[in-house]
């Protein structure tokens, strides 16, 4: 089962420009807000029309610009999960799903119907209205719709967003149990690295509506190539840099590091994990001054003053940090490989 995606599509000033392909498992679509991510599902379902490219699902054209193909949505075979659960709100829970399958006989349509209810965790709730039930129970139905249409591909666009934790924490769980047994495409949508952490095997970073290429999860977090990317992947310090004869000029902090490996001509900026600074070390001394300290619920962020006037943070467990005076003088030190070597300028 695969999906390959290459679409150009210009709104107004913003363009869209995505290439991608899944594999086995799920992918993620991991952008900031405006990026173009729901964009690109529209255009994966049909509901919206790119300007150029192709749409291939297992081997079937879905669009190609081209060859002046089309498909429509219903034929695409895409199931599409939106934020919000789009039920038909003047029909029961058993209708909504029934609408599914309408083309199938009386018997085998109430035979699946109960079926994806049980599933679902829904039995009791066929005969209530989308009014009646919660966030979480609206999301359930409308995903157990979805699968009845037995689609080759799930589009689900941040489909936790409008959920409190609880009810977001409970769904997650039992979408994770529902995609151990999907075996058609899925790509999901999302802004937050945590919930691609738990659910995807790839990912694929958009960054005002171009793709980078396809990689996995652990790598996107273990050395990801853009400021976008490790903004995404949970990076807070970053600094443009010019190569020097001890390593790299680190313009915003004033300091010269050490990355430990070669450097290409692309690299413009480098990137340094809040958790990847240390009190202890010899590499990568970095002299500062504590300017603030934040009390997390479970670490403390130090906020510590470069030569360059800038500002690193940094993030401790609590059980891990003796509390000085803010102004003390710290050196903090950088092992080489947590050093983030970035292409694309700092906005």
């Amino acid at each position: 089962m695969s999906l390959s995606v290459e679409i150009q599509k210009r709104l107004g000033s913003f363009s869209l420009d995505v290439r991608f392909e899944t594999r086995s498992g799920v992918l993620a679509l991991l952008g900031a807000s405006g990026c173009g991510k729901s964009m690109t599902l529209k255009c994966i379902a049909g509901l919206e029309r790119p300007d150029s490219g192709r749409i291939v699902l297992n081997g079937r054209t879905l669009f190609d610009s081209e060859r002046r193909i089309d498909l429509p949505p219903q034929k695409r075979r895409a199931g599409y999960l939106l934020q919000q659960a789009a039920l038909f709100p003047n029909m029961t829970v058993a209708q909504n799903l029934a609408a599914a399958v309408r083309g199938l006989p009386k018997a085998e349509r109430e035979r699946r119907v109960a079926e994806k209810l049980a599933a679902f965790g829904l039995a009791g709730l066929e005969r209530r209205h989308p009014a009646q039930l919660s966030g979480g129970e609206q999301q359930r139905a409308a995903l157990a719709r979805i699968l009845l249409s037995e689609p080759e591909v799930l589009l689900l666009d941040e489909p936790f967003t409008a959920l409190d934790d609880t009810i977001q924490w409970k769904l997650e769980l039992e979408l994770l149990d529902l995609l151990r047994h999907y075996d058609g495409s899925v790509v999901f949508v999302s802004h937050s690295r945590d919930e691609v952490s738990r659910l995807c095997r790839d990912v694929c970073v958009l960054t005002n509506g171009r793709s980078e290429p396809v990689t996995t999860v652990p790598e996107l977090m273990r050395a990801p190539r853009t400021v976008s990317a490790a903004r995404l992947s949970g990076c807070k310090n970053f600094s443009p840099v010019q190569k020097d004869e001890g390593g790299l000029f680190c313009e915003a902090w004033g300091v010269c590091l050490d990355p430990g490996r070669p450097v290409g001509s692309e690299i413009s900026c480098v990137g340094v994990r809040a958790h990847s600074l240390r009190f202890d070390g010899r590499e990568n001394p970095i002299p500062c001054t504590l300017d603030r300290v934040i009390d997390n619920v479970f670490s403390y962020i130090l906020m510590l003053k470069t030569p360059g006037e800038a500002l690193l943070r940094m993030e401790l467990e609590k059980t891990t940090w003796t509390p000085v005076p803010v102004g003390t003088a710290q050196t903090v030190y950088l092992p080489p490989e947590e050093l983030l070597l970035l292409t694309e300028a700092i906005e």
